[in-house]
C-alpha cells in the first residue's frame, strides 16, 4: 500500500471519529439542557380523567386532565407526562376527582423517551369541590 494513501486513510479515519464524538456530545448536551431547565412552570386544575404507562421500548406515565371553566361547559383536556413512579401513584389515588397539577413545560426534548409531552407534572394536590356532595 502507498504511504502517503495510508496517511490520509489514518487522517481521515480520525476526522470521522472526531466528528462522531463531537456529535454525541452535542447531542447529550442538548437533551441534558432540555431535561434540566424548563421553559415555563404553572399549574392546572381539573378533574383527572386518566394515567397509564405508555410505550414499546420507553415505558412512559402520560395522562389527561379535563379543565372545565363552568359547570355543563365542554373540557378543554390538558396532556401530560410524569417522570417518576412516586408521582404518578400519587396522582392515581386522586383519579377522578378534581385537582391541581404542578407542572414544568420542557420544550425540544429530542426524543419520546422521557415523555409523549412536553408538560412534566412533578406534583399534585386535591382541590375540594364544594360543588360535589360528599357523605
Amino acid at each position: 500500500m502507498n504511504p502517503t494513501f495510508s496517511a490520509f486513510i489514518s487522517k481521515a479515519l480520525r476526522f470521522v471519529l472526531l466528528l462522531v464524538f463531537t456529535l454525541l456530545l452535542l447531542a447529550g448536551a442538548w437533551l441534558w439542557l432540555t431535561l434540566h431547565f424548563s421553559y415555563s412552570e404553572g399549574e392546572r386544575s381539573g378533574y383527572l380523567q386518566k394515567l397509564s404507562k405508555k410505550g414499546w421500548f420507553c415505558k412512559t406515565w402520560e395522562g389527561e386532565l379535563a379543565m372545565v371553566t363552568m359547570p355543563g361547559a365542554i373540557p378543554e383536556k390538558f396532556k401530560f407526562s410524569v417522570r417518576e413512579d412516586a408521582t404518578a401513584e400519587k396522582i392515581n389515588r386522586l383519579a377522578g376527582r378534581r385537582v391541581v397539577l404542578i407542572y414544568q413545560q420542557h420544550r425540544f426534548v429530542p426524543t419520546t423517551c422521557f415523555g409523549e409531552t412536553e408538560y412534566f407534572v412533578y406534583d399534585i394536590h386535591e382541590v375540594d369541590d364544594p360543588l360535589i356532595m360528599r357523605q
